[in-house]
């Protein structure tokens, strides 16, 4: 009974301060990831709970059992990783293949490598600096990707490239695990264990997948025929545990089986109702993991080694930082998104707490590096927040004055919309198809535009895509379809012109100025043209009609069929 009193007082603590604590720090700017890992600090056994002897009444708000809440913070971090799932799909995740290997493998093995190798040069043993090395090479997927979705760049250049990056990192944490143990034994056969871990993980990944092509969509067809958004939530629920079960049960990361369950009902139809029913669950469990981290902080180690911990710090920012931004730079070759990207992968992750707890158990190293490791961890992700942010504004900062952003190569991409002019109309129908799911790319002119748009986000290149070459960059072969918004009639005709030399049979939605232009567009290919003066006129007529008094749906009958009327008029 006195166990669930706690668990009930901790469970008032925590709906405390995401209820009130966090919302006023809002109020302040400051980002809900740092809000909660503030919180977890001022309300857990380092802030307020290590002055409850001496002030009894500061009990009532501080964690006492932070290891009971564990398990649900966990679930936080499988929820936002099958979110993402959801966004992706196999295609799009085949095209970031390159930073997957390319830039997730450098930075992951270099950074091993090189921080191993400072600690040896520390004085301490081979064996210590390896396990050392490989728990601070990880970063963590569940800070960065928040923060992303946050500032609503998960689906921006930069958000692809850091996800990349982290979805290999958990790729490693099995191999990261059994090594580890292996270093604290003779005589072992390490070969022959990673041998049975990539069989094993490679069967777990082919029961997901199985799973998920030939009874994913059933299952659901089934809960939903039953009626009610219960049995939906249950089915979703079995959904995301059971995948994180599997690759767990393989030595896996829970949050890859999580992800590859996102992925798998990412191209069901039941896509977006999943999306509103697990958001609200996924915030307030996602707070909760950083919560957690925020009180697994052990403040009395930093200030009794606060040179170490420090120092240590600064190495591992900078050195990982680097490694990064080198990898991203090579494989990815946008200097802007390697800074920023390299800023948000530079800090430790959740993962470190794990290798370094394995490695405490076997042996590899003792209680005195394990505090003051998990220490500079801790404080590393409690900043990630602010290296995000310090790293999006040297990018702003650090790109060319006149704005322009260098197209990279998308000529591997594909199923995407290329739009060719991104003003209002443009920026309109971006908006309304990255609300469905479909990976934009736009091209323009106007640089000055192009570089606010990529401040807030926006998948955006300068470039004349009236131009061949800009087309085969923008990865015109691959798109499904092609959208010209420019109002200049002589721009508009030279861009269907060039795209239709590339893509002869690809969809290509034009706008017009009127009824003649749209009659020049059609004669040089556009598939479909919307004139503005006839859209105009259309919507002035409506809302007249509606003035006299005629019913909405007369109103709309009347005016669609004088919409096809105009436009057989405007193409013939």
């Amino acid at each position: 009974m006195h166990l669930h009193e706690i668990w009930l007082k901790d469970l008032l603590v925590f709906l405390f301060a995401a209820g009130l604590v966090v919302p006023l720090l809002r109020l302040f700017h400051v980002p809900a990831v740092l809000g909660f890992l503030l919180a977890g600090i001022a309300l857990g056994p380092w802030g307020t709970g290590m002055l409850a002897d001496t002030w009894p009444v500061l009990s009532f708000v501080s964690i006492t059992e932070p290891a009971t809440a564990q398990p649900f913070a966990e679930l936080g971090i499988l929820f936002l990783l099958f979110l993402l799932g959801l966004e992706l799909s196999f295609d799009r995740l085949w095209t970031l293949r390159r930073i997957v290997l390319g830039a997730g493998g450098i930075q992951a093995l270099v950074s091993a490598v090189v921080i191993a190798a400072a600690v040896v040069a520390w004085g301490f043993s081979p064996p210590a600096a390896i396990a050392v090395g490989l728990a601070m090479a990880l970063s963590s997927t569940a800070i960065v990707m928040q923060v992303l979705v946050e500032e609503r760049r998960a689906a921006a250049p930069v958000g692809r490239a850091a996800l990349a990056v982290l979805l290999f990192q958990d790729i490693l944490v099995a191999p990261i695990l059994i090594l580890v143990g292996f270093l604290g034994r003779e005589g072992a056969s390490l070969g022959a264990a990673l041998f049975e871990a990539i069989w094993q993980g490679a069967i777990a990944l082919a029961l997901i997948v199985a799973i998920g092509r030939f009874f994913l969509r059933d299952a659901f067809g089934i809960a939903a025929r039953a009626g009610g958004r219960d049995f939906l939530m249950g089915i979703t629920l079995l959904t995301v545990v059971g995948g994180a079960v599997i690759t767990a049960g393989a030595g896996l990361s829970l949050a890859l089986g999580a992800f590859l369950a996102g992925l798998l009902l990412g191209e069901t139809e039941f896509k977006h109702q999943t999306e509103v029913d697990l958001e609200p669950f996924k915030g307030l469990l996602l707070g909760l993991f950083f919560m957690t981290v925020g009180m697994a902080l052990d403040l009395e180690t930093v200030w009794n080694e606060l040179w170490l911990v420090v120092a240590g710090l600064i190495v591992l920012l900078v050195v990982k930082g680097l490694i990064a931004w080198g990898a991203l730079r090579l494989v990815a070759g946008d200097g802007a998104l390697a800074i920023e990207a390299a800023f948000m992968l530079a800090p430790a992750g959740e993962f470190a707490f794990v290798v370094i707890s394995a490695a405490l158990a076997a042996g590899v190293i003792g209680g005195e590096i394990a505090t003051a490791v998990t220490a500079i961890a801790g404080l590393s992700m409690l900043v990630t927040p602010l290296m995000a942010r310090a790293g999006r504004t040297l990018a702003a900062r650090l790109a060319p004055p006149d704005g322009e952003a260098e197209l990279e190569d998308l000529s591997g991409l594909s199923g995407h919309v290329v739009i060719a002019g991104f003003g209002r109309v443009g920026h309109a129908i971006a908006r309304i198809l990255e609300s469905e799911g479909t990976d934009i790319v736009a091209l323009e002119r106007n640089a000055a535009l192009v570089a606010r748009e990529r401040r807030q986000g926006g998948n955006v290149f300068v470039g004349d895509a009236a131009r061949p070459e800009i087309l085969e960059r923008a990865g015109a072969r691959g798109a499904s379809l092609f959208v010209v918004t420019i109002d200049d009639p002589e721009s508009a005709e030279a861009m269907v012109h060039a795209i239709r030399r590339l893509r002869p049979e690809a969809p290509l939605l034009v706008r017009a100025r009127d009824a003649d232009h749209a009659r020049r567009l059609t004669a040089v290919g556009a598939s479909f043209v919307i004139p503005d003066a006839i859209e105009a006129g259309l919507q002035l007529a409506g809302r007249a009609l509606e003035e006299f008094g005629y019913p909405g749906e007369t109103v709309r009958d009347r005016i669609a069929a004088e919409r096809d009327a105009e436009y057989r008029r405007a193409t013939e």
